[in-house]
């Protein structure tokens, strides 16, 4: 499962895309909104996020075979915000089902370094005083 969204993000029902029988992990990542900037002194006071809908869904999808392909069995469910958020709420949240927690830190590691780097979001972060556009990346 991969998906954008300008709705709230409903960790529990992501969490359940990924739960099977076989699996003795379920591993969730969420990245929430915080009031650290990326970049300067100034308090962030909220942040929005956008994104090509197309060209994002195109790569989560690549990501998404080949994590899955690199490790067969796991059920990966990654779930990006775009639109204005305030802080503490999620922004990202991904999801790892695997037959062993080992296994299920990896992917998830993978899965959210890979989006960092590859997937097209843009960030912009809200100041008491203005915005400025700043890297979605580590």
């Amino acid at each position: 499962m991969v998906a954008l969204t300008a709705l709230p993000l409903h960790v529990p029902a992501i969490e359940a895309t990924v739960a099977a029988p076989q699996n003795g992990a379920v591993l969730t990542f969420v990245g929430v909104a915080r009031c650290t900037p990326a970049f300067g002194e100034r308090p962030v006071v909220g942040l929005d996020y956008e994104a090509y809908a197309p060209m994002a869904l195109a790569e989560l999808l690549r990501i998404h075979t080949e994590l899955c392909t690199r490790w067969p069995g796991l059920r990966l469910a990654m779930v990006h915000r775009i639109g204005a958020l305030t802080l503490g709420e999620p922004v990202v949240v991904v999801c790892v089902g695997t037959p062993h927690r080992a296994l299920a830190y990896d992917a998830s590691r993978a899965a959210i370094e890979e989006l960092k780097a590859r997937v097209p979001i843009w960030k912009k972060e809200i100041y008491a005083d203005g915005s400025a556009w700043t890297s979605n990346r580590p």
